[in-house]
């Protein structure tokens, strides 16, 4: 193709179709976007007059219920029980873990908390969450979330540092909190480890605990409208794919076959 400017719709679709061949439907609408992206910055920078993707259509892909792993509150509570909070790791961990369960935070916003994002308001603990987009987003702590961050603020001396990460990476060889943002591939790492070690056997990953807290959030009478505010979605149907009651159900029902 002589120019980018000679990119028509035509193109784009046979791209997509050649796509579609090769890779999930997720994977090539979140292609489709980024194309759709980048001709949009072209189209306001002038180098081409309109965007040949934007009346192309990606392939259909209905999701009605989430494929994250999640736990029952048991489980969940027997992870938290189970974590040695005699050092500054256990501390971390549990509070990190704690912050996803109880305030439905993506690991992401978690992990870009500073000190100061942790503060009392109203004789309450609240935190700050920086979610997508940039938007900031408050919550209440949860009585036990509450207990959680508090020892681990004053047991890991955190509360002279304001500006500096929440969250850290431990020093080798120190069992010291360092000044760097954990990442999330170490956070990934360390829920494998601390769910191995409580005998878990449910393959978690960062956004099972969100899952978790949200479904426990609905069985226990929470309304969905609610929950979308707690866990900043823009839509409840974005919600409902955290919602996992319904799993309990077909298990209930599986186990009726009496064979």
């Amino acid at each position: 193709m002589p120019s980018i400017e000679a990119v028509l719709p035509l193109h784009v679709a046979t791209w997509i179709e050649a796509q579609t061949r090769e890779l999930a439907a997720p994977s090539v609408k979140q292609r489709l976007a980024a194309l759709r992206h980048l001709f949009d910055w072209l189209v306001n920078g002038q180098v081409v007059p309109v965007n040949p993707a934007h009346t192309v259509r990606g392939p259909r892909h209905v999701v009605t219920s989430g494929q994250t792993p999640v736990l029952d509150p048991a489980e969940a509570r027997a992870l938290l029980d189970s974590i040695d909070v005699s050092n500054h790791a256990g501390l971390r961990d549990r509070a990190l873990i704690g912050l996803m369960v109880y305030s439905f935070a993506r690991i992401g916003a978690a992990l870009g908390m500073t000190v100061e994002d942790v503060y009392t308001q109203n004789r309450r603990l609240w935190v700050r969450l920086r979610e997508k987009g940039g938007k900031r987003h408050a919550m209440p702590c949860h009585h036990n979330l509450e207990e959680y961050v508090t020892a681990y603020l004053d047991g890991a001396g955190l509360r002279d540092d304001p500006k500096g990460p929440l969250f850290r990476t431990i020093g080798r060889g120190t069992g010291k909190l360092t000044r760097t943002v954990l990442p999330q591939a170490n956070a990934y790492a360390m829920i494998g480890r601390r769910a191995a070690a409580a005998g878990i056997g449910t393959k978690l990953g960062n956004h099972s605990f969100r899952a978790t807290g949200i479904t426990a959030y609905l069985k226990n009478g929470g309304t969905l409208e609610k929950a979308a505010a707690m866990a900043n979605h823009a839509s409840t149907r974005t919600t409902q794919l955290y919602d996992r009651r319904r799993d309990e159900l077909t298990l209930d029902e599986v186990e009726r076959i009496g064979i």
